[in-house]
Formats: structure tokens, C-alpha cells, sequence
């Protein structure tokens, strides 16, 4: 037909996880679909009295709560962890409410008086935790079972958005092989003045990423390249927390001396876990933990970030083989899996400050970083 629009299964996808996690930011409930059964989801840190009152009618007075095997593990209820990953699924008692729902998420709140959870084994469950993960929420969520007649009736009378469980599981991998060019421009930067800003953008309009092109690096050669996670307290701020804005800077230093290369900016704050929850584990380290135990209460793992972003933006500047300037082993692994070679691996380190050698030395002990 005359103007009409095709649009890719791809795009669609993307364009649903992002309105999905859109209403679970808002405090709306969101419908996860799998089989012949669906869950009604809320995530547990924005809940209140009317919405939660809905999702108990829904799941006919039964709510259960979908949460990671650590956050389990941080509260008591269940042993600790032994291995990144997995869900329970703990069954709340008649009449919880929203506040009582909101500190079983929150790491600073003392829970009593709740059951031991069932590992779920359940991908509708582990689709429930990880959407909230996308929407950088508390990777919690109040969940009611409900039929598969029931989500599509929620859909089309009531509005709520139902969503296949395995749209979440594809949504890092299709995001990363939607990005594309959208913009760019020259840019002089004061230790690097041949430097062009590229700004990368998913199908679906959601987060994208910066390529920082640095100079003429030599065409057939290994670029050097900097994977850099952005930081708003380091980078913009010059927090002395951690180490970020010192690696930011000396990497386009230093690749500028090299004759060029690329910094990756990408949009994953707080080793993945988003600007919020990264102030939420600021508290926590002020209380005594270490930034691995930190994240692992609020019940995330200790390092939530993906790389294919890194290597569909790479392969679309031409960089296929790289010299990496990094501490981190598990980038270097991380980026060779997603199919771009990583010919060296280049130290990049600075000097600690007595605000951050904590935070530098718990990322040599317990991340394998090399300082």
C-alpha cells in the first residue's frame, strides 16, 4: 500500500521492552507472558497502596515477590551465593503492603517475620528480575500467576502492556545490533584537538553510546581503544571515589600521543546498575562494605555491564582488531567473545588518593583487576 511502513520484528521488539520498562519505572504493572501462564509485574520499589491492591485482585489475594538469590542472601533468607545469577521466588504474606514491599528491596531495612524463598527455575521469574535490571530499578518485583487468557484480556480491556518473557532475555543482543550512526561532529578536546564525537543510537530510540575518535590511527593497524563506562560522579564531577575521571582523561591522552584511536563512552553507569542504584551502594561503602559486596546487597552481581554495544560500534568505525587499554582481564575476554580481537592488552592505571584505595584495591582482590 501507497505510504505505508514496514517495520522489522527487530524494531518492534525493542520499541515494546523499552515502553515495558517505561511502565515499570512509572509504577505501572506490566504483563510478562510465557506458555500457557503470564505474570502481572510490579517492580517492588515503586509500589503503592492502589496499584499493589490491583496486582493482589489479580493474582486472586496471592502475591509472591521475585528477587536475585543475593538479595535473598543480603536478607537473611537464604544462603549465600556461591556464583553470579539465579532467582527466588518468595511467597508475601496476606495483606502485605506497599510500604513493607518497599523494604524488602531497600538494603538498608531490617525484614523480619518472612519465610525461606523457593529457587524460582522459572524464566518467567528470572524475565520479572530482569526487566527491572533494564529499567536500572532494585531488581525486585511483586509478581501475581495469572492465565494466559486472563494477560490477553489485561491487554486489550485494561491497557496493560503483555510482553513475552523472551523479549527481555534478547533485548541487550538485539539493542546492540540496532545501533547505528545517528550524529556526529568535530570536536577539539584540550589534550586531543583531531578528535570527532560519534553518537550511536539503538532502532528503538533508547540508550545509546559515544565513540570519542581520536586523531589518524593507522588503517589495517590495531587501533587503541578504551572501553569506558561513563561515570557522572568521576567524569563530570571528579569524584575522588573512584578512579574514572583520571582513566577518562589519560586515555584520550594517551591515544592522541599514539597518533589515534577510539575511547567507547558507554551508557552504563555503575558498572551497569544505573546513577541511582550506584548512590544507593555509595551508602553502603559508607557503612562498611566494599563496592563488590556493595552491589551484590542491593542484589545485583558485582559487574552488570555488556559489551556488544562495544563490538557493533567498533566493527561500524572499522576497528576489528584492537590494542585495549585496560586493567580488567574480563574485558579483554569479554570483548573477544563478541567477536572483535584483542591483539594487547595496554596498562592503563593512576595513582590511589585516600578516598579511593579501598575501592582500588577491593577491584585488584576480588576483580582480578591489574594495579
Amino acid at each position: 500500500m501507497s505510504g505505508s511502513v514496514t517495520v522489522s520484528g527487530d524494531a518492534r521488539r525493542l520499541r515494546l521492552v523499552d515502553r515495558f520498562i517505561g511502565d515499570l519505572r512509572r509504577g505501572t504493572i506490566a504483563i510478562l507472558r510465557g506458555g500457557k501462564r503470564a505474570l502481572a509485574i510490579q517492580a517492588a520499589e515503586s509500589a503503592g497502596a492502589e496499584s499493589l491492591a490491583q496486582l493482589t485482585a489479580l493474582g486472586g489475594g496471592k502475591l509472591a515477590l521475585a528477587l536475585t538469590r543475593r538479595r535473598a542472601a543480603a536478607l537473611g533468607l537464604a544462603p549465600a551465593a556461591s556464583a553470579p545469577g539465579g532467582t527466588v521466588l518468595l511467597a508475601l504474606p496476606d495483606g502485605t503492603e506497599a510500604d513493607f514491599l518497599r523494604q524488602l528491596a531497600d538494603p538498608g531495612a531490617a525484614v523480619v517475620g518472612l519465610g525461606v524463598p523457593a529457587p524460582a527455575g522459572d524464566r518467567l521469574v528470572d524475565a520479572a528480575v530482569e526487566a527491572m535490571k533494564l529499567a536500572r530499578l532494585l531488581p525486585a518485583a511483586a509478581v501475581a500467576t495469572i492465565s494466559a487468557a486472563e494477560a490477553k484480556r489485561l491487554a486489550e480491556e485494561e491497557g496493560l502492556l503483555a510482553l513475552d518473557a523472551a523479549d527481555i532475555f534478547a533485548y541487550q543482543e538485539t539493542a546492540a545490533r540496532s545501533l547505528r550512526i545517528v550524529s556526529e561532529a568535530r570536536v577539539p578536546l584540550a589534550d586531543a584537538e583531531n578528535t570527532r564525537l560519534v553518537h550511536f543510537r539503538p532502532s528503538d530510540g533508547g540508550v545509546g553510546h559515544i565513540a570519542i575518535l581520536i586523531g589518524d590511527p593507522e588503517p589495517g593497524e590495531p587501533a587503541l581503544v578504551r572501553l569506558h563506562s561513563e561515570c557522572f560522579t568521576g567524569d563530570l564531577l571528579g569524584s575522588l571515589r573512584c578512579d574514572c575521571g583520571d582513566q577518562l582523561r589519560g586515555a584520550i591522552a594517551e591515544i592522541a600521543k599514539s597518533g589515534g584511536g577510539a575511547v567507547l563512552y558507554l551508557s552504563q553507569e555503575g558498572r551497569g546498575i544505573g546513577l541511582a542504584n550506584k548512590l544507593r551502594a555509595y551508602e553502603l561503602q559508607d557503612a562498611g562494605f566494599d563496592t563488590v559486596d556493595a552491589n551484590e546487597l542491593l542484589g545485583f552481581d558485582a559487574d552488570e555491564r555488556v559489551y556488544l554495544p562495544a563490538a557493533a560500534m567498533l566493527r561500524q568505525l572499522g576497528f576489528n582488531r584492537v590494542r585495549l587499554l585496560t586493567n580488567n582481564p574480563a574485558k579483554v575476554e569479554a570483548l573477544t567473545r563478541c567477536g572483535i580481537e584483542v591483539v594487547e592488552r595496554v596498562p592503563h592505571a593512576f595513582p590511589a588518593n585516600a578516598h579511593n584505595e579501598r575501592y582500588l584495591r577491593t577491584k585488584a582482590q576480588r576483580s582480578g583487576h591489574l594495579l
